[in-house]
């Protein structure tokens, strides 16, 4: 399994397929089978490592609200 830092990776990478305005999760990034192999301490930690990279890079994510169970919700805004 992979590790919490090339989950991030990942994540990262996927959210260039996703259309300005686009809301999504982190899960969101993973096919669901792949998202469900990864132990529930790892997507926990992925779902921090994740807000804190989208909190201190200047990019075209942002942080908006969190569901009804306590899971953040991204938007992708506008390129740079």
């Amino acid at each position: 399994m992979s590790d919490a830092n090339e989950l991030l990776e990942e994540a990262i990478k996927e959210t260039e397929n996703l259309n300005e305005g686009e809301v999504f999760l982190v899960k969101d990034l993973f096919k669901g089978y792949v998202w469900n192999r990864i132990p529930r301490k790892d997507r926990l930690l992925l779902g921090t490592l994740f807000l804190n990279y989208v909190n201190k890079m200047e990019g075209n994510i942002k942080a908006i609200e969190k569901t009804s169970s306590n899971q953040q919700r991204y938007k992708k805004t506008i390129g740079k």
